[in-house]
């Protein structure tokens, strides 16, 4: 129907845009003319002449022979006839090197017709050349060592019509295989172009493009999950998983590897190949004990073990005997990949976790696949083709699932702490505010009695001994005190009460430049009390500070001079003092006071606490690091300080 015709139904169903129509007359009328317009553009065109039926061709014959390594092809008398594929191994076992195979063939139309032809070959294993007639239409890069890996490449070629000819064609292949890679020749198809192209494109995506996805989607789970293994070292099933895809992707190579580089030869990547599903396979069983946390050391050391010899095996197997080699390889890891996939679902029925439920149910789909193409490998059934490209991107896909679950309970996990955390931090916040409270009020008053308690000490240190000083001037004058008397001993005792203050808890204050400027100022002091007492003194200090005591340490040690020298006044009747420092090594100072005077019991008084000015000069000098002894008898008292210096660095 033209398109005037459509024009002219359409107007039919809608005469004129003003007429009323019921949904239902309208929704008819639609569909109606939908119908119309898709008969008419997807139905074959209709030509005046008729079209002509697709060329086609008919294998006559398929031989096949041995031949000579110089690519010479063989009489004809030496030819066998075989079916394709072919597996030379069944009819000349052992046999490394040439055969040819020979296709006799014939066109069901003119080659003079100019219809295209085509011709596909799904396999040659392991590489070859093609002749159609005595045309050379295709040759691999390589014949000889290191072979040309053509066992899983099929190709395609469009036959001019000027290689072919009227009657019977032949199609020459040649064929260099080795006797352990299963050589010979896969199935060889003829036939209009356009049909043996749309097989063509069939036969690339089912051998090498679902085998590329296999391999992209392998190594970037790999890649993933060995990322995840780096950043926590504990997810150990992830670092198994990681080199399990690795292994997998080194034996998936081989199928799409066109050359055998970087090995020298067929038979050693053989090996390598071996290698590969070897450790694959234990590492797959690693994993899978790893992720459902079972412990079998017995049977991982009986697995490792078993490993390694059959890669020894491999590894010192002769070319002679590697097709029995590999097929150990092959049934050994399958035995253990089976028995694994077997027994995980029964573990994950016991434990009923989901993520192990999850991985149970795609081992079982890996069990069915693998059982199915161990039997098409082995040759025992011959029906279909290898399904685990596909069950491999399924399972993996399953993992990614797995976990991706575990990675959200994970996190579901780590919400939840982050919240009890908080309440934790909240309530702890609580507490240690208030127990921070608690502190700084004990601080506080600890502060303020060890003020009044340093103010104790400074106050009976300085401003004490200066009124013990007075006291023994009044007591011990021959004659009553002037005014101008009394006001300089008023004038000393505010000096004395101004260095309290100014010094008695300063680490500011300067330390004198020498022994003798620190002494002098005491000396001066006590000189005049202890004349006029009648008490003769020496003061024996070194000329120079070996090592320089600091602010601290030198208001320590003038005050414990002062408090010796008021208890030599007040309590010893002592005819002689004699005070020393010294530096016996540079790092450490000593400073001794001693007396002739009446002495004390040590122990009693340190026992009894009466002394004010004891206790202070220990405290004194522990605070900045030193050590006080005090021995005492009758006759003689010493007090020793040693001070343990620390070097000014520069």
């Amino acid at each position: 129907m033209s398109y005037q015709a459509y024009l002219s139904q359409a107007r039919r169903l809608f005469p004129h845009q003003g007429n009323p129509r019921s949904a239902l007359t309208r929704s008819a009328s639609l569909i109606w003319l939908a119908i119309l317009l898709w008969i008419t553009l997807f139905s074959p065109a209709h030509s005046a002449e008729p079209i002509a039926a697709p060329c086609t061709a008919q294998i006559l014959q398929v031989s096949a022979t041995q031949g000579s390594n110089d690519g010479q092809r063989p009489n004809d008398t030496q030819w066998q006839p075989v079916t394709l594929p072919d597996n030379w191994m069944e009819r000349w076992p052992g046999y490394n090197g040439t055969v040819w195979y020979r296709v006799d063939w014939q066109a069901a139309c003119a080659a003079a017709s100019g219809q295209a032809l085509a011709l596909a070959v799904e396999s040659i294993v392991m590489a070859g050349e093609i002749y159609v007639n005595n045309d050379l239409i295709w040759r691999d890069e390589s014949l000889i060592e290191p072979l040309s890996r053509s066992w899983n490449m099929p190709r395609y070629w469009r036959l001019s019509p000027s290689l072919l000819k009227d009657g019977v064609n032949t199609i020459w292949v040649r064929v260099v295989g080795v006797a352990s890679q299963a050589p010979g020749m896969g199935p060889l198809h003829l036939g209009e172009a356009q049909a043996i192209q749309q097989l063509y494109k069939d036969l690339w995506w089912r051998n090498r493009a679902m085998f590329a996805v296999n391999l992209i989607v392998s190594a970037v789970m790999g890649a993933i999950f060995f990322c995840l293994w780096l950043a926590n070292r504990k997810q150990s099933d992830c670092g198994w998983y990681a080199l399990m895809i690795l292994f997998w992707v080194l034996f998936l190579s081989n199928v799409l590897m066109t050359s055998p580089w970087p090995f020298s030869d067929t038979v050693t990547i053989a090996k390598a190949n071996g290698m590969a599903l070897v450790l694959y396979v234990a590492c797959f069983c690693m994993f899978i004990w790893r992720f459902g946390e079972q412990h079998m050391p017995r049977l991982e050391k009986a697995l490792w073990i078993t490993s390694a010899i059959l890669i020894v095996m491999l590894a010192l197997a002769p070319a002679t005997m590697l097709r029995p080699a590999l097929a150990l390889c092959t049934l050994v890891p399958s035995a253990f990949f089976l028995l694994n996939c077997l027994q995980f679902p029964i573990y994950a029925l016991r434990t009923r976790k989901l993520e192990h439920l999850i991985l149970a149910g795609s081992l079982f789909l890996f069990f069915v696949v693998a059982v199915y193409d161990l039997l098409l490998l082995l040759r025992i059934i011959d029906i279909g083709r290898p399904l685990s490209p596909f069950s491999s991107i399924a399972a993996m896909l399953c993992m990614s699932g797995v976990f991706g679950l575990r990675h959200a309970r994970n996190m579901w996990r780590i919400e939840r702490f982050n919240e009890e955390l908080e309440q934790g931090i909240n309530h702890a916040r609580t507490e240690l505010g208030a127990t921070l409270a608690r502190e700084h009020s004990l601080v506080l008053t600890n502060t303020r009695l060890q003020e009044r308690l340093q103010i104790s000490h400074d106050l009976h240190d300085g401003l004490g001994g200066s009124l013990v000083r007075m006291m023994a001037m009044v007591e011990q004058a021959d004659t009553p005190l002037q005014n101008q008397q009394f006001l300089s001993l008023l004038k000393l005792i505010r000096d004395d009460l101004r260095q309290t203050i100014d010094t008695g808890s300063s680490t500011g204050v300067k330390v004198p430049a020498t022994p003798g400027e620190w002494i002098a100022p005491l000396r001066h002091r006590f000189m005049q009390l202890l004349d006029d007492l009648e008490i003769e003194a020496s003061w024996a200090v070194p000329a120079q500070w070996q090592t320089q005591p600091n602010a601290l340490q030198c208001l320590a040690l003038t005050r414990l001079v002062e408090e010796a020298m008021i208890n030599i006044v007040k309590h010893s009747r002592a005819p002689h003092v004699h005070m020393r420092m010294w530096q016996a090594e540079t790092e450490l100072l000593t400073l001794q006071i001693e007396d002739d005077g009446v002495g004390f019991d040590v122990d009693a008084v340190r026992q009894a606490g009466i002394s004010i000015g004891m206790r202070s000069m220990q405290a004194r000098i522990a605070a900045v690091g030193g050590k006080l002894d005090v021995q005492s008898a009758p006759g003689r008292t010493v007090l020793t300080v040693t001070l343990q210096l620390v070097p000014i660095k520069t």
